[in-house]
C-alpha cells in the first residue's frame, strides 16, 4: 500500500533545516536503527571526511553522534557537517525504503545551510564542491560571531517595512561601531537582526523613531555566525566564496524539483544563475516569508521537514497557521463575525495582506511532516 507521502509527492514541498545551537535531533536513534543505521553511518563518514579534509582536523562524526556530543560554535564546521551529513541520509532513506522520491516533488527550499543541502539533492552542483565553500568558511564565520548578537525585532501589531528596518541599520553601522543588518525575514512583521558590539541595543532603543509602534526586540543569549548580513564582508567571505564556486562542477542545469531560493524568495535557480545565487547567498538575508507565501501559492499540500529538529520553518508556517485560524474564528469567510473582526484588529499586518494574497488561508490546512520522527514512526517491516 502507497503511503500519504507517495500519493501526495506532486503537491509536496522539502524543506531543509540550517545550523543551530542543537542539531542531534534523533539522528542518534537513526544512527542506531538496524535497517537505517548503514545509510546514515555512510553519510557521516563521507561528509565527515569532507570537512577534515577541508579543515585540515580530525573529524569523527559517528562517534559525536553515537556519545550524544552536540557540536557548538567551537566547533562550527563539524556542526555544519553534522546537519548536512544527517539530511543527505534522510533523504536517500525516504527513497531507499518508502519509494517517496525527492525529484517527483512540487518544489524543495532550505533555511540558510539548508539551501545548499537543497541544491545538492537537486542535482545542481555535487556534494562535495557544494559543502567544500561553507566549511572553509566556517573558521572565520564562527570568529566573527564572538561579538555578534542576534535580537528579534517583531511587532504584535502592523508590519514593518524592509525598507526602514534596512535604513535604521545602515544608520547605526555608518556611525562606525559595529555593523547591524537584518538576517532573516521570517514574516511581514518579524526579522531577525545580527548586530556587533552593542548595535542591537543601540537599535532597540532609537526604532520607535523609525519603526511603528509597538515595534519590540527580544534579545537571544546565544552567538551565532553573521551570515546572510555584511559582517561576513569584513573577512571577504562573499569574495572568497565565489572564487571556490567558480571551479564546482555542474550549476548549468536547472535544479530537479524546483528550488525556491531564500536569497530571491523566488524559484530563481535554471541553467546559468546558480553560481550567482549561492554567492549572494553568502551575504544577503534570508527571504523566508517569501519562500511561505509562494509555498501555499502553488498548490503545496505538505512539506516535508528535512534534518534534525528542525525548528525555524516550521515555527513559521505554524505561527501562521494560527494567527490565520484565530482571525478566521470558526466563521465562514463570507461572514466574518465579531470574533474575526476583532482578530483582524490585532493583526492588522495579516488583514492587509488577505485581500491581495489569500494564499495565505491555506496555512491551517497545510500538512506537515518532520521527516526525522516519521521515519522512525514508519520503519521497514
Amino acid at each position: 500500500m502507497k503511503s500519504h507521502l507517495q500519493t501526495k509527492i506532486n503537491t509536496t514541498a522539502f524543506a531543509f533545516r540550517g545550523y543551530n545551537v542543537t542539531n542531534l535531533g534523533r539522528t542518534p536513534e537513526l544512527l542506531a536503527h538496524k535497517v537505517y543505521g548503514p545509510i546514515v553511518r555512510s553519510y557521516l563518514r563521507r561528509i565527515g571526511a569532507i570537512c577534515a579534509n577541508t579543515t585540515g582536523r580530525p573529524v569523527d562524526l559517528v562517534s559525536n553522534v553515537t556519545e550524544g556530543k552536540e557540536l557548538g560554535l567551537d566547533r562550527y564546521a563539524e556542526a555544519i557537517a553534522l546537519v548536512a551529513a544527517a539530511e543527505l541520509a534522510q533523504v536517500q532513506l525516504l527513497e531507499e525504503f518508502h519509494q517517496v522520491h525527492f525529484s517527483e516533488a512540487k518544489l524543495a527550499f532550505g533555511f540558510s545551510l539548508g539551501e545548499l543541502i537543497a541544491v545538492t539533492c537537486a542535482g545542481v552542483f555535487d556534494m562535495h564542491d557544494v559543502l567544500r565553500v561553507p566549511l572553509a568558511m566556517a573558521a572565520d564565520s564562527a570568529a566573527l560571531a564572538e561579538n555578534v548578537t542576534l535580537g528579534v525585532l517583531f511587532s504584535r501589531g502592523p508590519s514593518i517595512d524592509e525598507t526602514d528596518v534596512g535604513r535604521l541599520c545602515r544608520k547605526i553601522t555608518a556611525e562606525g561601531n559595529g555593523t547591524i543588518a537584518f538576517s532573516a525575514i521570517l514574516s511581514p512583521n518579524t526579522y531577525l537582526l545580527l548586530g556587533q558590539s552593542d548595535t542591537v541595543v543601540q537599535f532597540k532603543d532609537t526604532m520607535h523613531e523609525f519603526l511603528p509602534d509597538p515595534a519590540h526586540v527580544r534579545m537571544n543569549p546565544n552567538r551565532w555566525p553573521p551570515l546572510h548580513t555584511p559582517i561576513v564582508r569584513q573577512k571577504n567571505i562573499p569574495d572568497r566564496a565565489a572564487v571556490m564556486m567558480d571551479s564546482m562542477r555542474g550549476g548549468l542545469q536547472p535544479p530537479c524539483p524546483p528550488i525556491l531560493s531564500l536569497v530571491t524568495g523566488k524559484k530563481s535557480y535554471d541553467d546559468f544563475h546558480a553560481r550567482d545565487i549561492l554567492r549572494d547567498w553568502t551575504d544577503h538575508p534570508q527571504r523566508l516569508w517569501d519562500a511561505v507565501y509562494e509555498t501555499l501559492a502553488c498548490g503545496v499540500t505538505t512539506v516535508i521537514h528535512v534534518g534534525p529538529a528542525p525548528n525555524v520553518i516550521p515555527a513559521t508556517f505554524h505561527r501562521l497557521s494560527d494567527n490565520v485560524h484565530e482571525q478566521m474564528g470558526n466563521h465562514s469567510l463570507g461572514r466574518m463575525g465579531m470574533r474575526a473582526a476583532v482578530g483582524l484588529a490585532r493583526r492588522p499586518w495579516l488583514s492587509a495582506l488577505l485581500p491581495s494574497r489569500t494564499a495565505l488561508l491555506r496555512a491551517p490546512s497545510l500538512k506537515h511532516v518532520i521527516l526525522e520522527d516519521w521515519l522512525l514512526e514508519n520503519e521497514p517491516l
